[in-house]
């Protein structure tokens, strides 16, 4: 039975030492020992070539017929690696094994072992490393997978940067309750941005108002406007509830926020519904029923909301009942009354529930009528 031991070597050393590789055999790889050796008694590639050395005598002494062989490369670009590959490739050619050992001196070579699985069945992997350096080597190895990892920079080292940071401040304000508190609050506020999947979310958003300026979407413009209307509209509340913040109940004071915000809100609805209804029939010809239907249900929620909210700031005493001034239309005149709370919410609710229905029929009848048909070809 013919093994494969195969010393692995990315680093100019070995490659100048041997002048021509593979080097085969355990003289010449004994040869190649004193050769490094001498050169740089503290080189691990040292231990490498004399632990393939070892683990071909015990090969021998278990009655096998072992192949050493040490393969290397001046530097760890791609060009190395695909030459290491054919060096591979040439021993197995010239001689004929059925599983190999690969041994390395580092973690970096470990990453051509796949070459090697890729063209005969792998044992075993030997990794030499100086006994006093174990430890850190493995330390060092991992620090560096971790900094090479995106993700994990930023969730750990980004909260460990600002802790650090905090450092200098504890000692300037000197008030370590405030210092912790606001170190704790801008952590918090970290990971609830990467747990909750804020980051993903604002570049999925990104990407899709970038798509939307290079391929001329009218949702874009749209969109804009209609954030402008709702800061008008959560403005406008917030004017109306603020004075009653004081004096009145927690229900009366969001009740005037959103008598005051939901017609500037339904508007943003609509302007938003409308651009993408558009870049919907631009983009396919035609426009669902679900488009079609959803400023009909942006209306009719505004005005049931509005009328909740009117019926309870008017039971608060904070708006007047709806008065309807009197008018003359030709011979036909109407005086003056006024519409109770009661029968102005229940004219809002039945209003808006008219108004879906409208919309669930309009949408049902224009959807059609708004579908181009795609020509079709005579036969």
């Amino acid at each position: 039975m013919s093994s494969l031991v195969v010393c692995i070597d990315r680093g100019a050393v070995i490659a100048d030492a041997a002048g021509e590789t593979p080097v085969v055999g355990e003289r010449a790889v004994r040869s190649l020992v004193t050769e490094v050796g001498l050169d740089d008694p503290e080189d691990s590639r040292v231990n490498c070539l004399l632990e393939g050395l070892r683990l071909a005598r015990e090969r021998r002494n278990e009655g096998e017929e072992p192949v050493l062989a040490v393969v290397s490369a001046p530097d760890e670009s791609v060009d190395s690696d695909r030459a290491i590959a054919k060096q591979i490739d040439d021993l197995l050619a010239a001689r004929p094994v059925e599983s190999a050992v690969v041994v390395t001196d580092n973690a970096a070579d470990e990453r051509l072992v796949h070459v090697i699985e890729s063209r005969v069945r792998v044992d075993a992997v030997s990794r030499v490393v100086v006994r006093q350096a174990r430890d850190l080597e493995s330390t060092y190895y991992l620090l560096k997978q971790f900094l090479a990892d995106e993700q994990l920079r930023a969730t750990v080292l980004v909260p460990i940067g600002l802790f650090l940071l905090a450092v200098p401040v504890l000692v300037a304000v000197q008030n370590v309750t405030a210092a912790l508190a606001a170190v704790a609050s801008v952590t918090g506020l970290f990971l609830l941005y990467k747990g909750l999947g804020v980051d993903d979310a604002l570049a999925v958003l990104a990407g899709g108002v970038r798509d939307g300026l290079y391929t001329g979407r009218v949702s874009v413009v749209t969109t804009v406007v209609a954030a402008g209307l709702a800061l008008i509209g959560i403005v406008a509340g917030v004017i109306s509830a603020t004075p009653l913040a004081a004096g009145a109940s927690v229900l009366t004071t969001a009740m005037a926020f959103l008598f005051d915000s939901v017609p500037w809100l339904a508007i943003a609805a609509l302007t938003a519904s409308v651009g993408h209804a558009l870049d919907e029939w631009l983009r396919n010809t035609q426009i669902g029923n679900a488009a079609l239907n959803l400023p009909f249900v942006v209306i009719a929620i505004a005005f049931v909301v509005r009328g909740f909210a009117a019926y309870f700031l008017e039971r608060a005493g904070v708006i007047d009942p709806l008065t309807v001034p009197p008018m003359a239309l030709g011979v036909v005149s109407v005086r003056g009354f006024e519409i109770a709370g009661d029968i102005r919410l229940v004219a809002f609710v039945v209003l808006g529930v008219c108004i879906s229905l409208l919309g669930v029929g309009v949408a049902a009848r224009l959807g059609d009528w708004l579908t181009v048909e795609e020509p079709t070809e005579s036969p």
